[in-house]
This record gives C-alpha cells, structure tokens and sequence, in this order.
C-alpha cells in the first residue's frame, strides 16, 4: 500500500496520460494529469493475485457459475454499507456508463426526458444525448459553499415528458455526501412526478472522515419499486479498465425487463473483470480502502488549502470522491483565461467545468488521486500560474 510510489503511465495505452497532449495540449512529459477519474495507484495485491491465477492457468474461456461473485457483492454491500442485496438483484454491465446507457435503451423512448441534478458527471448527458433523450437540467443551488436540492424549482420545470432520474450519489463533482432527509427529498420528487430513478453511488466507497455514504435503499424503501441502483468496484480499486458494474434491481417485475433487455442485446460479462472484482470485494480489498481514504483525505486538505490561498478562488469541501470541484468565478476571469493559465502556465490537464452542465461554467474539476508530491507540485504550479492576483 504504497500510495507514494511514482508509476510512469506514459506509453500504456493510458487514456489519462496518454491522450491529454491531444485533448488539453498538455505534454506528459512536462504535465500533470488531474482530469481523467481513475487513480495513479496500482489496486490492492489480492486483485493482482488473483490476475497472476488467471494467467498462470492460462485458459481465458467463458465466464460462468457467478455465485461467488454475486456472493462477494452482496458481502461488501452488507459488511460495508449495511445493505442487504438479493443474489438475483444483480445484473452485470461493462460498467456504469454502460449501465446507465443500457437503462435508457430498456426503459424510455426517443424523446423522453431525462432528469440531470447539475453540474453533475459529463458522461450522463452525453449517453442521453446520443440515445435521443432530452436532457432536463435541474440545476442544483449553492448555499454556504456547497449543493443543495431545490426541488420547488425543480417541480416547477417539470412537463410531464421527463421518464427517468439520473442521483449522483456522492455527488461527482461537487464531492456532496447526500443525506437521509436529502435522499427522501428525491425519493418523493421522483414518485411526485412519476419517474424511474437511477441511482449512480460508484464512489459510495471514498467518502472522507467524518462523513458517512447512506445508499439509497436504506434512505426510503417506499422507492424501490421504481429504482436502479448502480455500483462497481472500478472507483474504489482502480480497475476501471476492466469495464465492470453492477446494475441491482430490487423490483422483481422492472428486473424481468432489464434482464430481457440484456439478453436481447447478446451481453455476457468480462471474466477478467468479474474475477478482479470478486478479488477486490474482500477481507484484503477492505483493508486497501481504509488505507486508501487517509491517504486522499491529505491529498484533499493539501489541494483544498493550497488553493484557497489564491485570492478568489474557492474550492468546494469534498466530502467524497477524489475528484476536487475549484470555482474561479471570484478571480473576475473568463473560463477562458483560467483554462489558459492552469494548461499552459501550469502545465495541468483538469475537466472544464462547463461539460458538467447547467452551474459549471466557472469551475475546473482536478482529479488528486495521485501520489503527494504530485499534489503538492500541483498547488505550487497553481500559486505561481495566478501569482498576480492580489
């Protein structure tokens, strides 16, 4: 559990190092990438391991009987989050984004609306968009420096279109851990106005000290007949890459649909990823985690601090995640000139905040998954590229 290690990922094939020249005009020989959410840490030893079993068998047929890996889920989810998950619940997809795609096929039509709490993950709307689905953003307000619900204005959006609810829950990118009240806020918006919800909880595992992740089930068990939970052990092991999620339907009639959907569409899963998955969601993998979140906790204050200390910008608490949500809006700069300074003065490839949605547009989401030094380097590239600010 080596989190200082510094492990070259140039020339992997690595969409975070590897692609930000072209997308950001960043080197990687000079840069930073803070963008891409996936961490510079290799996983736990007993994912490795259990990588090194498959390649030393040296077979990769099918993947087939899943009760173990049904199994391991449903002991994380109890032993980690109270949670208790039904085997058959569980649907498996090339991981969430995938899932959420998958949902939007099964269960709207071209057309249909589809609810986004913004700013919230790019990834949604793009999925939406491409399927030929309405995004609605329902833009979340600012108060005291942090998301909260608004759901009498959101009510007042709503014509009757809208299908289906995407809850990013933590909130990615503004690092909110949602509440119970907060979570039955949503539970009943979303019976209010008749609309299937999904629920995104991949970073449910990352939650800083002194806050604590409720899934959604145990927020309010009147929702689950209209609700889609999504889960992975992609965020919390790194090993996004190996395209795996979890897709679990307590609802046995709004399951039989997603399950016909599946089949229809020919999915099997990877068995390299059920494989690393089952590894991670155990006893060792557990132990990884409660080392890990320290570890982004000091990266967190470290980044959070330093930044604060440049007049007018304002990072916002993280609560969960490792992905840091930075407004700029107060530095009087257009997003334009902030973007010019933090890529090419400070050489660091960070999300623009205007893919986020409605409520972005200032901001810029640094990824600080990545070892000490590069966090700190980060924050003194940062003082030194808006130095002239008084």
């Amino acid at each position: 559990m080596n989190f200082d290690e510094l492990i070259d990922r140039r020339n992997t094939h690595s969409s975070k190092w590897d692609s930000m020249e072209k997308i950001y005009g960043v080197s990687p020989d000079t840069g930073l990438a803070m963008w891409v959410a996936d961490m510079d840490f290799r996983p736990p030893s007993v994912v490795q391991d259990a990588l090194q079993n498959m390649l030393d068998h040296g077979v990769y047929g099918y993947y087939g009987e899943d009760q173990s890996y049904r199994e391991a889920i449903c002991w994380w989810m109890q032993t980690r989050h109270g949670w208790t998950v039904d085997p058959k619940a569980i649907l498996t997809t090339h991981g969430l984004v995938n899932g959420v795609a998958f949902c939007l096929d099964a269960l709207t039509e071209p057309g249909d609306g589809v609810v986004l709490m913004t700013p919230v993950y790019h990834a949604f709307a793009r999925v939406i968009r491409a399927g030929g689905r309405e995004v609605v953003e329902c833009e979340l307000a600012r108060r005291d420096g942090r998301y909260e619900m608004d759901f009498d204005a959101w009510d007042a959006q709503m014509t009757g279109r809208e299908k289906m609810l995407i809850l990013c829950s933590p909130h990615n990118p503004g690092g909110r851990v949602w509440t119970r009240d907060e979570l039955r806020g949503v539970a009943e918006f979303a019976r209010r106005h008749d609309l299937l919800l999904i629920s995104d909880e991949i970073h449910h595992d990352l939650v800083m000290p002194g806050h604590s992740h409720i899934p959604m089930p145990l927020a309010d068990e009147t929702i689950l007949d209209r609700l889609i939970m999504m889960t992975a052990t992609t965020k919390t092991f790194n090993i996004a890459g190996s395209h795996t999620g979890n897709v679990i339907v307590p609802d046995e009639t709004l399951r039989a649909r997603l399950t016909a959907h599946l089949a229809a569409m020919g999915k099997s899963p990877n068995s390299f990823g059920l494989v690393m998955a089952e590894a991670a969601y155990s006893p060792e993998g557990a132990e990884w985690v409660d080392a890990l979140v320290p570890y982004l906790d000091g990266n967190r204050r470290i980044f959070e601090e330093g930044l604060a200390q440049i007049p007018g910008v304002k990072p916002m608490s993280l609560e969960a995640t490792y992905l840091t949500w930075i407004d700029f809006a107060d530095t009087g700069m257009a997003p334009a000139e902030v973007i010019r300074r933090v890529q090419q003065d400070a050489q660091i490839a960070p999300n623009h905040g205007a893919t986020f949605g409605k409520g972005g547009e200032s901001f810029l989401r640094f990824n600080i998954a990545t070892p000490r030094v590069r966090v700190e380097e980060a924050v003194r590239r940062m003082q030194t590229a808006f130095g002239d600010l008084q």
